[in-house]
């Protein structure tokens, strides 16, 4: 988005690259980038050493704009969100799919779904619009019988992908490094100039807005000598000028925009969805090693939260009152403890409220979220009442054990990470939009006691006579 009309459009699409440890994704992103910035490609020296992606790595590549994108010349820049695979990483994974337009979900042909890929579409399903599927590594499967096998793959996957939102999305078969890792370079990878023109053909126009405060999620930060501090990241809301004053509220520090870059183009002024390193008079980068900027005050930091959330389908068990789980808000996680309620049941069927939470009206206070699978719905089946009424929407209060920094009706998502990572279980408990932030840390007297939420109780005796 550089200034002045004789500018060449480009258009930047997020595309997240997710799926299972050592399915290929970090060499996939390679093959298809055409630039890299400063975090890409596993060069953190720890990744490296473990040869794992520990970050969020970003690269981008550049083509021209499809026909479905308006007429005119400009370019297509896809900016590629290598996303870590690693079952411990995936607070990182969650802090990336809030930034994604569209997701490339990458499986190991060889052995299809695994645990943490199908954690991978719950976030997509969660947080982004479109999905292609790619089937990595064919270079492993035998020449014969691959295509077969490929077949056989993609049906598989259709089958899985049947009852979610990307029922029907594109599949294509790569292989992004044939011969593995410590094959030559001068092997060519197959199928991927397929995959750009999948890419071109999904990419769509994603509702970007200047206006509003603005707000960037900062996910690597060094200095430059004599120049200042760099912080990169991807703008979430509103735009930057250079000159403009920005906020590290970690920090509690304000610095001024001297100098700004997109994948190592100078450019004076960013927008909501695009990538850009902003240079800031000097700071210990150690300091932020991730997080938000924004414009000064627009940010709260809170120490408690209303939610109005869902269950993830996939989790298995109920999800308790009074019960700890990670809380992911933005790009942190802490822990938290919940309590549900829901609307009175003379209001179950009423229509769901967006985006506002009404503190005029009671609510009933729940031991859990209702579901149908919940142990109060089991209860009422046996009690004979075949028809079991849930709310059509529950709310949760959030208790932070540490406060938080976000913006308002930010994405919230609620996981058990302490789960066995090798477990065969979806860690990924619920998820939904943090209504009211509580910032006062008093928040017990000040602000609960306009919280209407009642039980039921009964009492049950016999009478003698």
């Amino acid at each position: 988005m550089a200034a002045g009309p004789a500018a060449p459009r480009v258009l930047n699409v997020n595309v997240g690259v997710l799926g299972h440890i050592d399915s290929g994704k970090t060499a996939l992103a390679r093959a298809l980038s055409t630039t890299g910035s400063t975090a890409a490609f596993d060069r953190a020296p720890q990744s490296r050493a473990r040869g794992i992606t520990l970050d969020l790595g970003f690269s981008c590549l550049r083509t021209a704009l499809p026909p479905q994108l308006g007429p005119g010349p400009g370019e297509l820049q896809f900016t590629l969100v290598d996303c870590p695979g690693h079952a411990s990483l995936i607070r990182t994974i969650i802090g990336g799919a809030q930034i994604i337009d569209l997701m490339m979900l990458v499986i190991d042909v060889t052995k299809g779904m695994q645990t943490q890929s199908a954690e991978c579409l719950v976030i997509g399903q969660i947080a982004c619009q479109k999905m292609v599927v790619v089937l990595n590594k064919i270079d492993l499967l035998p020449e014969g019988k691959r295509q077969s096998a490929i077949e056989k793959m993609t049906k598989k996957m259709q089958k899985t992908l049947e009852n979610t939102k990307f029922c029907g999305c594109p599949i294509v078969a790569v292989a992004a490094k044939p011969g593995g890792p410590e094959a030559p370079e001068s092997e060519n990878p197959l199928g991927v100039s397929e995959l750009i023109e999948v890419l071109k053909s999904q990419a769509y126009l994603p509702s970007r807005d200047p206006s509003g405060h603005f707000l960037m999620a900062v996910d690597h930060c060094f200095s430059i000598k004599g120049q200042g501090t760099v912080m990169t990241g991807t703008i979430l809301s509103g735009s930057v000028s250079l000159g403009d004053n920005v906020e590290i509220p970690a920090l509690k520090v304000t610095k001024k925009v001297k100098s700004m870059q997109m994948f190592h183009t100078p450019v004076t002024y960013a927008m909501q969805g695009d990538r850009v390193g902003i240079c800031v008079t000097q700071f210990d980068p150690k300091l932020l090693e991730r997080g938000l900027i924004c414009t000064p005050e627009s940010l709260h930091t809170i120490h408690a939260a209303i939610i109005s959330l869902k269950k993830i389908q996939y989790f298995r068990g109920a999800l308790q009152t009074k019960a700890k789980f990670h809380i992911t808000v933005g790009h942190e996680t802490v822990m938290g403890r919940v309590m549900f309620f829901s609307p009175a049941p003379a209001d179950f069927s009423e229509e769901i409220q967006e985006n506002v939470f009404d503190f005029e009206k009671d609510y009933l206070y729940q031991e859990e979220y209702l579901s149908k699978d919940s142990n109060s719905s089991e209860e009422n089946k046996e009690n004979d009442q075949a028809e079991v009424q849930l709310p059509r929407q529950q709310w949760a209060l959030l208790e932070f054990e540490k406060p938080v920094t976000c913006p308002k009706l930010c994405l919230v998502i609620g996981s058990k990470l302490d789960t066995d990572i090798h477990a065969n279980t979806c860690r990924l408990a619920f998820h939904g939009v943090l209504l009211q932030g509580m910032e006062d840390k008093n928040y017990m007297e000040t602000f609960l006691p306009k919280l209407k939420v009642y039980k039921l109780k009964h009492k049950e005796g016999q009478v003698e006579r």
